[in-house]
């Protein structure tokens, strides 16, 4: 489905690739993908296949075309519009890699909440499970549920968006404000 999105032959085999490769690097230490995936705490918020799982990330990638497949961590040419990164499906391991690529504010979604923050750039959260965001209303920053009981779409990605803005110009994330940044960067120091 995914690939089918490619903006070119070479994109859609790219992305063949790099799911081909990661099933056949799990083979090689004995491993099989649908053995850990969903995973416990995917199968708790009611995912029951890994298919489901894979059809819920894509669905979050939108509908627009797939313009390039980069390597974990590459530096993403600016304005090439949705593109995939190579990344582990780890919260932090793939937030890092976008930084990396040039990320200057991530926009993360998730369901069952996630603490991930980034000592470089800001990671605006957002969840459209209102439970999750009731239980980590100090750790994440937008309630999308509204949309799923009758709320405004256009309304609330016009809010997003100007969350983003407003995050780029200074303002903190809750994982800011947490002082997820701090202890990253004490961490950082301890290690140098």
């Amino acid at each position: 489905i995914l690939a089918r999105r490619a903006a070119t032959p070479e994109v859609r085999d790219r992305i063949f690739e790099i799911v081909h490769r990661y099933e056949e690097a799990l083979r090689l230490v004995g491993e099989e993908v649908r053995e850990g995936n969903p995973s416990p705490g995917n199968k708790t918020g009611g995912i029951t296949t890994l298919e489901e799982k894979s059809l819920g990330c894509i669905h979050k990638g939108g509908h627009s075309p797939v313009n390039a497949v980069y390597d974990y961590a590459k530096q993403v040419a600016p304005k090439s519009g949705l593109v995939i990164m190579d990344t582990p499906g780890n919260d932090p391991s793939s937030v890092a890699a976008m930084v990396a690529g040039g990320a200057q504010v991530v926009v993360f979604s998730t369901g069952r909440g996630t603490p991930t923050g980034n000592p470089i750039a800001p990671v605006i959260k957002i969840t459209g499970n209102r439970i999750t965001f009731a239980n980590m209303e100090d750790n994440i920053d937008v309630d999308a549920s509204p949309i799923i009981y009758g709320g405004d779409l256009t309304q609330m990605g016009d809010e997003l968006l100007q969350l983003v803005a407003d995050v780029a110009s200074g303002k903190q994330t809750k994982a800011e404000s947490l002082g997820y940044m701090e202890m990253a960067i004490a961490r950082v120091c301890n290690y140098v």
